[in-house]
């Protein structure tokens, strides 16, 4: 506050006016003679004044929620990471005023998104923060927020054609491409390469269609798609034994497979099958370091694994939110976070070091 006065009384003394005029005519309030207005913003040019944005908002006495639209890390744990973003966020920035509300729903089923989305409206929020993960649910309360002039901040999942406030996470096209470039180098003899989605409505789940085009597109622009068959297959963990008979049947049917991009962070469940039928020639390449994951890729079992910084993409996603509504900066529409590549080497660094 003090360095903020004092520039005001710089201003003040070089236009010859109090410094009542100057914050009059700083926060557009009162009334000022025009010639003094512009003498006074002339100088506020030639001075280089920037208002303590921060310090404003410590001051302020507005609270300011948000509202974190995610899914429930008891289906899936790899959403432990944005929940726990979140939080460091909240704690960063309570001293503002925010207040930050979590609303949970269960990833398998779109319902459980609606009605969690619909408790979120009811409570007419700031600002929001989601996952998408459900395209065609999501849209209306796209509409909605825009309607109702609420910012919202996507991450995990792109849909950029919504006019959202940014986007926070990885280009989900150029983690395909990478993944395919990993395997193409590992398996550098002909081969058929399998493609994992797991447990999602693919058709409804827009960042895992973006990662399967990257990674087709990868082999059509190196012109190595009549070299590796690239097969699809869609599976359902949570049915052990279907799960089991479906990559029987893969394997059986493609004997020159070779390697299997997982799509989600369920690398470890290709790996656990294989494992457990001694099948140690496969390379692997999926995402993100759940304990699981770490485990098959320190054995060997996982080649690589992409990194999506779950942690970072709710703890900056709440800062997008924060910027815009509170410190008034301009925010960026495409927050990318790096495609971090872990392998066994490398991954003392990536567990040990801050994901923000």
């Amino acid at each position: 506050m003090k360095d903020k006065t004092v520039r005001i009384k710089d201003i003040a003394l070089k236009a010859n006016v109090s410094t009542g005029t100057v914050d009059r005519v700083l926060h557009k309030r009162g009334r000022v003679a025009k010639d003094v207005e512009e003498r006074v913003l002339r100088i506020i040019n030639e001075l280089n004044y920037e208002p303590n944005l921060m310090a404003r908002a410590l001051g302020s006495q507005k609270v300011y929620r948000f509202a974190a639209l995610i899914p429930d890390a008891q289906f899936d744990v790899y959403w432990y990471g944005p929940k726990a973003g979140i939080e460091h966020a909240f704690k960063e920035l309570k001293q503002f005023g925010v207040e930050v509300k979590v609303y949970l729903f269960n990833p398998y089923e779109a319902d459980s998104f609606i009605t969690a989305a619909k408790q979120l409206n009811a409570t007419q929020p700031d600002g929001v923060l989601l996952s998408p993960i459900f395209y065609r649910e999501a849209l209306p309360f796209f509409e909605h927020w825009k309607a109702q002039n609420i910012p919202f901040v996507l991450f995990n999942t792109e849909i950029t054609d919504h006019q959202p406030l940014s986007y926070i996470g990885q280009d989900s096209y150029l983690s395909g491409m990478l993944a395919a470039k990993m395997l193409q180098y590992g398996l550098p003899e002909p081969c058929s390469i399998l493609i994992a989605h797991f447990d999602e409505d693919i058709s409804n789940a827009a960042h895992l269609v973006k990662k399967e085009s990257g990674f087709r597109k990868y082999f059509i622009q190196n012109q190595l798609h009549d070299s590796y068959k690239l097969i699809k297959g869609e599976f359902n963990s949570a049915k052990f034994s279907v799960f089991h008979q479906q990559l029987s049947d893969v394997i059986e049917n493609n004997p020159d497979l070779k390697g299997i991009y997982v799509t989600t962070s369920k690398a470890f469940e290709i790996a656990a099958y294989l494992k457990e039928r001694h099948i140690h020639d496969f390379k692997i390449v999926g995402y993100d370091l759940l304990p699981k994951n770490v485990h098959f890729l320190n054995n060997g079992m996982i080649s690589f694994l992409i990194n999506q910084n779950p942690k970072g993409q709710g703890y900056w996603g709440i800062h997008q939110l924060a910027n815009h509504l509170i410190f008034k900066k301009e925010v960026a529409v495409f927050k990318y976070l790096p495609l971090d590549i872990v392998t066994k080497e490398n991954l003392n660094y990536f567990l040990d070091k801050p994901e923000y």
